[in-house]
């Protein structure tokens, strides 16, 4: 057995997230998170603690080094450590509809997955419904097609991966309608993962522009879908997710002065965050915080 650890500093004001998610896919025990990944096949399970502000502990135990490595670097991206945040701070800590939260959370970061199909995937399970029940669905595609891992001696409680683009183009939507996924999103989700498997949608590679094009190509994926790819699995924070409910409550309330019941257009929200730029993602994600 392979075991790799790494103290990290982080770029900019950092703290372990203290939710975990509810796809049950990262445990927390005593302040450490634990996460089962899988590199070429191989399962690593990476641990994150964070002992003082300025270090972040990263493990990783593996059979096999690269994936130790490979776990550790996708952790590292999905928790944002390395983000260097210091010029989005400086530039917007007193903005009038971010500032609040810019001083008070300077080490929030956009909630990340490992891999970018696993962004997509789950983007797609969230497609216009509700968060509690998009993360039911979640919970039951991971519980019944995801990889599981018990401790090296198999005895340990189940960890869960996500299921490979693979497994998921191998699976007939009628199962997927079986947890809750509506027909049309169930298809949409098999034909994804099937581009994504036989290697006709690289998700991974630095070209993003190409592969959202192919992806808008696609019946059933829109600009959303494709934006929250980039932002929560990509790193892409001037992506904007303009059509989330949240982000259309927020910019209905700034236009109508505070009406809690106003919803604006993609286009307004658009509008809003543009002063944001290459920031726009984050911004959205402080102006939701407050």
């Amino acid at each position: 057995m392979y075991e790799l650890r790494r103290e990290v500093t982080p770029a900019a004001p950092f703290r372990l997230p203290v939710l975990t998610g509810a796809d049950g896919m990262v445990r927390r025990r005593s302040g450490v998170l634990e996460r089962l990944l899988h590199h070429d096949g191989v399962p690593v399970v990476v641990r994150i603690a964070q002992p003082a502000p300025d270090r972040v502990l990263l493990g990783a135990r593996s059979p096999a080094p690269q994936a130790a490595a490979h776990g550790i670097e996708r952790m590292r991206f999905a928790l944002g450590v390395d983000d260097e945040l210091g010029p989005f701070l400086r530039r917007h800590r007193d903005d009038p509809l971010i500032g609040r939260s810019v001083r008070r959370r300077p080490w929030l970061r956009v909630g990340r997955r490992p891999h970018p199909f696993e962004a997509l995937a789950f983007a797609i399970c969230e497609q216009l419904i509700d968060y509690e029940r998009a993360a039911a669905i979640q919970r039951r595609v991971v519980g019944a097609l995801g990889r599981r891992w018990r401790g090296w001696d198999g005895r340990g409680e189940a960890l869960r991966d996500m299921p490979t683009p693979s497994q998921l183009a191998g699976t007939a939507p009628a199962r997927l309608q079986s947890y809750d996924l509506a027909a049309a999103r169930a298809r949409l989700l098999v034909r994804v993962a099937r581009e994504v498997a036989r290697g006709r949608l690289d998700l991974d590679g630095g070209e993003h522009e190409r592969a959202w094009r192919r992806l808008r190509a696609i019946p059933g994926i829109g600009p959303w879908t494709v934006e929250m790819l980039a932002l929560r699995g990509q790193g892409r924070h001037d992506q904007l997710p303009a059509g989330d409910l949240g982000l259309l409550k927020l910019a209905g309330r700034v236009q109508s002065g505070g009406d809690p019941r106003a919803i604006a257009g993609e286009a307004d929200v658009r509008e809003l965050f543009a002063p944001y730029g290459e920031w726009a993602g984050l911004a959205a994600a402080h102006a939701i915080a407050l």
